[in-house]
């Protein structure tokens, strides 16, 4: 095999798997590990992969977003994918159930969808919990400061308040999922109150459309495996291969 031909193919394995390593490219082309080391510099310096230590990344996954759009902005974005997705998750919720709710647009659809009214909800999201209270739900609101972009209650305090609880399920929202990075958001403060709900929840589900895959936001909130993602299409398989994935619109029950 030609070095430019292997290269090719190298760089189309990466983009469709987000990560590999020497070892695996080693096996998949029968090279040696100082010939693929030294594809992976060439391509790196080329900007076509990212090169890390025992292997690559797609460099498709390493555009990190560092700003968050306002709640308005986002509402109108993948709405269909976003009704599909808390539709599904609103059905999961049982009579005994103690539900965090994250701040988020598709966390807020998903009330649109809550039919349980034995279950208690919790959530960090202002407007979240005058949905709720609307619909006649029991209702807690997390304590802290206001963040006027997510309309999320955030800091020290709300932190500390989660850490009193124990919930049965946490719904989370995410603005990318990738498979190095994980669950990211661009606020530090923000991804500090994810954190400890994931922490704190028996199972947390992202919910998530099929865009939020491969982005990278600032800050890690909690790895692949810490969490089931509900989405309306998995566009990697090797996603599946870390944690438990529900694509909406194959009929299937998680």
């Amino acid at each position: 095999m030609l070095t430019q031909e292997r290269r090719d193919l190298i760089v189309a394995l990466i983009n469709e798997r987000n990560v590999v390593t020497v070892a695996e490219l080693m096996e998949e082309f029968d090279a040696s590990a100082a010939t693929i080391r030294r594809d992976l510099t060439a391509l790196h310096d080329d900007k076509k992969i990212v090169k890390v230590f025992g292997g690559a990344t797609s460099i498709i996954d390493q555009d990190v977003n560092t700003t968050e759009p306002t709640v308005l902005a986002k509402s109108v974005l993948n709405t269909q994918e976003k009704e599909a997705i808390s539709k599904y998750a609103a059905s999961l919720i049982n009579d005994d159930d103690f539900v965090y709710i994250d701040s988020g647009t598709t966390t807020l659809e998903m009330i649109k969808y809550i039919t349980n009214t034995k279950a208690k909800y919790i959530t960090n999201g202002i407007v979240h919990a005058k949905k709720l209270l609307e619909k006649g739900l029991s209702t807690m609101i997390i304590g802290g400061r206001c963040k006027p972009t997510t309309e999320a209650i955030i800091g020290p305090d709300c932190i500390e308040g989660i850490s009193k609880y124990h919930f049965t399920k946490a719904f989370m929202g995410t603005n990318g999922i990738s498979l190095h990075a994980g669950y990211t958001t661009p606020d530090v403060d923000e991804a500090l109150v994810k954190q400890e709900a994931v922490k704190h929840a028996y199972v947390s589900y992202i919910l998530a459309d099929h865009t939020k895959f491969g982005k990278v936001s600032s800050v890690t909130f909690a790895e692949i495996p810490n969490c089931c993602i509900i989405t309306d299409k998995e566009p990697n398989k090797n996603y599946s291969s870390k944690t438990i994935i529900k694509n909406v619109n194959d009929g299937e029950k998680l």
